[in-house]
């Protein structure tokens, strides 16, 4: 019967070597022979021996891997920042372990306590509020960070952002463009920076357009029940005072507005309404009808962040130098804001 959790002793014991050559074949494999690296592979199979990370992490005081905490695994760039982040890591030979906070500050402290206590050689942050307090423990502590999509007032770090002002700005552009003159801005919670900055892009773009109308529509929210109470308040409005435009500040409240309105058939998406969200995410071509989206490019801003950081953990103690990564968002153009062309 196998022992339930053997040793690295007892592995150079059923294999007849050294426990140095043991560590060896685990973590230095070109200094053994391809012989004794053979005999020790067979008798950690055969005993079932797993390394023990903590311990080692505990001698060198950090791991091969690195935390990622996301705001909301539940928003789809959220996820694409994972994976920008796991492609950064993998080209290293790092591991990523992702922790969700689901907008929950707590959550997100409880995250990072973890992630310094399992002594990761860094971390990934992309919160929506304030998270100064968390940044200095962990950095105290020497665990280099990296924001995402957040800029942090105060904070001694790297940060990589998209141009969320830049994406309003687009978003209303595009409507005007497309002959809208009564644009709606739909939003909750300003203090999320992002939802702030896109507010105040749309705002230049009618600001600096003439004959152009702005109404800020409020919500609860940031979800798809969000945008369907806000299709029932369109829906029981005179054409001449409901929008003919809107730019959701997230795509589930657009496809939320867009299912409300679709319902209805009264109000059709985009013959009397077009929609525009800020985000792409999946769930942009998942509706009634497919979103027109402004691309927030999660992927591109996951790996820049993992390359940042791998940077910093490789540059010698104060020779690093902190930097600011700004993307640009793109804009996808769908079913939402394209009006058929007449039948010839």
């Amino acid at each position: 019967m196998k022992k339930t959790n053997p040793s690295m002793q007892d592995v150079a014991r059923f294999a007849g070597v050294s426990i140095a050559t043991v560590s060896n074949v685990i973590n230095r494999p070109e200094k053994v022979s391809a012989a004794t690296t053979e005999q020790v592979r067979a008798a950690i199979a055969e005993l079932g021996f797993v390394r023990n990370d903590a311990a080692r992490s505990l001698a060198t005081g950090t791991t091969s891997s690195i935390g990622m905490v996301l705001a909301d695994l539940d928003n789809s760039l959220f996820v694409d920042m994972a994976h920008g982040a796991q492609q950064g890591a993998d080209a290293v030979g790092l591991r990523l372990l992702i922790g969700n906070a689901a907008c929950d500050m707590t959550r997100q402290d409880d995250y990072l306590r973890l992630f310094d206590e399992a002594r990761v050689g860094g971390v990934l942050l992309s919160p929506m509020e304030d998270s100064l307090a968390g940044i200095e423990r962990m950095r105290s502590h020497g665990r280099p960070m990296v924001l995402l999509n957040f800029e942090q007032s105060g904070a001694d770090c790297c940060t990589v952002l998209v141009d969320n002002e830049e994406a309003g700005y687009v978003a209303a552009r595009h409507l005007v463009e497309t002959g809208r003159t009564r644009i709606g801005f739909v939003a909750g919670r300003d203090y999320y920076q992002p939802v702030h900055a896109r507010r105040l892009g749309v705002q230049r773009a009618v600001r600096e357009t003439g004959g152009v109308e702005l109404e800020e529509i409020g919500t609860d929210g940031l979800g798809f029940e969000d945008g369907l109470a806000v299709a029932h308040d369109l829906a029981g409005r005179a054409a001449d005072r409901r929008p003919d435009g809107i730019v959701a500040v997230t795509d589930e409240i657009a496809n939320g507005i867009a299912e409300g309105l679709h319902a209805t058939s009264a109000v059709q998406v985009p013959g009397d309404i077009a929609v525009v969200g800020c985000e792409d995410n999946r769930s942009a071509r998942s509706g009634p009808v497919a979103l027109t989206a402004v691309q927030l490019e999660g992927a591109a801003m996951g790996q820049a962040a993992a390359e940042l950081l791998l940077e910093e953990m490789k540059t010698p103690a104060g020779e690093h130098r902190h930097r600011t990564v700004m993307i640009r968002p793109g804009l996808v153009v769908r079913a939402s804001t394209a009006v058929p062309a007449p039948q010839a």
